[in-house]
């Protein structure tokens, strides 16, 4: 019998889509498969996420990569997952969905936020290293407590989305501590479960016991389930990690480890993150992660500002109700033959709102009628990469120490050639291309050679010179883009509350014709 190659599996579940990959001992990719992330409702502010329908969709992954991997010769090791951290999966004593869980995109719980005083806030994020905000679960529990006291009273556990997942594949809750410090539940000196999350939206501290018990990122929570190793053909017993959030499995997928080490990734959500000592006073950022490496942490600006725009445009580029949108390599191979600045039009990345503004919606500014389909391409992906330089401008305000190598760019912006120049032109700073196509999967597939000693090496990435991307000549007209585009988003806050009155407002049904 030939013997097999050992390989570990990562699972990457994000808002839009979903992925299962291998990878070798020396980390490179040896399969993968991909699916839609399925949702039940998507509105303005409520963003809903089938939870069963979501498993089935992981386990079904396993199966077709175990398909694979059995075919080429290779024997899966273990298992990682990774997923969107914040947002609320509820389930019951018998880890059973108690309704919808609640994306990391959704903004329903707002006003509960906006009652947390000032003080208060600084106070939570002083001692966790996050702000509160509308999506995190402490703030989803009380909206549940409020709106489904029902489905509150019977959610037994407060799971993350690869929480979730982790618990469907073994039989067992879990939590890590990248994604329960994202929370804002980890107090940082003490690295334990903190009340302070859930005091600032008024519920008691016995909540804390609806989180399950915290382990380091790479450590085993049990074995694979007869069930799905049924369902997959994977042994039972594989081991399963706890795993960690997609950000910090994506920013060690792309070699983000060192102190000092910028990461930003270009996704649904932008994710902009310095690796910075885990001690306080944290920097004053939005969020931050702690990492597998117990000295160190993920500061982070976040918001789903990102790629999310160009997906956007893709399928309103079609006719209403065509399912597959126009492909993004179509429309940035378009962008390309723009000149820098659109023609004088802007974008503002906000179709999915974000967090820092709540009203806010995707916006083009200074259309006429010379602007075309690569022009409207053109200024989204300048707006992106315009908003990924406010937040990260943000991160090196808030006194996280950056190194002197270049900014690790992953994602959508850095497989495009034209959108990674964009980047550095407009961070005027030189960008490394990422280009490995999974870099979540990757990342918390990374942690299993330690975590089930085979290896404490870490995986190498790709370093080489000409991956990199050096600020060019239209350095200069994105610094003048900028003052714009920072001006027009300081003045859009009236304008998009005005909309969002409009939008939200009960409107009387139109007269008949005879009056009635």
């Amino acid at each position: 019998m030939t013997n097999l190659a050992t390989c570990y599996i990562g699972v990457d579940v994000g808002l839009t889509a979903s992925k299962a990959a291998a990878f070798d001992a020396e980390g490179r990719e040896v399969g993968v498969v991909h699916a839609r992330t399925p949702r039940t409702s998507v509105t303005a502010h409520r963003h809903d996420v089938d939870m069963t329908g979501l498993a089935d969709t992981v386990v079904s992954l396993l199966g077709d990569l175990a398909g694979k991997l059995a075919a080429d010769g290779y024997a899966p090791a273990g298992i990682g997952v990774a997923a969107h951290g914040n947002g609320l999966y509820p389930v019951d004593a018998s880890l059973r969905p108690v309704g919808p869980a609640i994306a990391s995109s959704d903004s329903r719980a707002q006003h509960i936020v906006d009652a947390i005083e000032p003080e208060a806030a600084r106070r939570l994020a002083a001692e966790t290293g996050s702000i509160p905000w509308a999506a995190q679960p402490s703030v989803l529990l009380r909206w549940m407590h409020d709106a489904e006291p029902e489905a509150y009273a019977a959610t037994r556990w407060a799971l993350s989305c690869k929480d979730w997942v982790t618990s469907q594949l073994t039989g067992v809750p879990s939590a890590d501590y990248s994604d329960a410090s994202a929370f804002g539940m980890v107090a940082l000196d003490t690295r334990e479960y903190s009340p302070t999350a859930l005091e600032l939206v008024g519920l008691p501290a016995g909540d804390l016991d609806r989180f399950p018990p915290l382990r380091e990122s790479g450590q085993v929570v049990a074995g694979l389930s007869a069930r799905v190793a049924e369902l997959t053909g994977l042994p039972e017993g594989l081991p399963v990690i706890a795993g960690c959030m997609d950000c910090v499995a994506a920013t060690l997928g792309a070699g983000g480890r060192a102190p000092g080490d910028v990461t930003i990734i270009v996704g649904t959500w932008a994710i902009n993150g310095v690796v910075v000592p885990a001690a306080t006073p944290a920097p004053e950022v939005t969020l931050s992660a702690l990492m597998p490496d117990a000295g160190t942490m993920l500061a982070m600006e976040v918001a789903p500002t990102s790629a999310a725009n160009l997906d956007w445009l893709s399928t309103a580029s079609v006719p209403h109700r065509a399912s597959a949108g126009v492909p993004a390599a179509d429309l940035l191979a378009e962008a390309a033959t723009v000149a820098p600045g659109a023609d004088g039009l802007l974008f503002l990345p906000f179709v999915n709102g974000a967090p820092e503004h709540p009203a806010a919606s995707g916006t083009f500014l200074g259309i006429s009628a010379v602007h075309r389909r690569g022009h409207l391409t053109r200024a989204v992906i300048e707006g992106v990469a315009q908003y990924h330089r406010v937040q990260l401008d943000r991160v090196l305000a808030s006194g996280a120490d950056v190194g002197d190598r270049p900014w690790r760019l992953a994602g959508g912006g850095a497989r495009s050639e034209v959108w990674a120049q964009i980047f550095a032109d407009v961070l005027g700073r030189p960008v490394r291309r990422q280009l490995t196509s999974e870099l979540g999967a990757r990342g918390v597939a990374s942690l299993l050679p330690a975590a089930l000693g085979h290896s404490d090496v870490p995986w190498s990435v790709s370093d080489t010179d000409d991956l990199c991307v050096r600020p060019g000549p239209a350095r200069e007209a994105y610094v003048r883009q900028a003052e714009v585009f920072d001006r027009c988003l300081a003045g859009m806050s009236a304008a998009w509350s005005e909309v969002e009155r409009y939008r939200t407002a009960g409107f009387e049904p139109a007269p008949t014709s005879d009056g009635r």
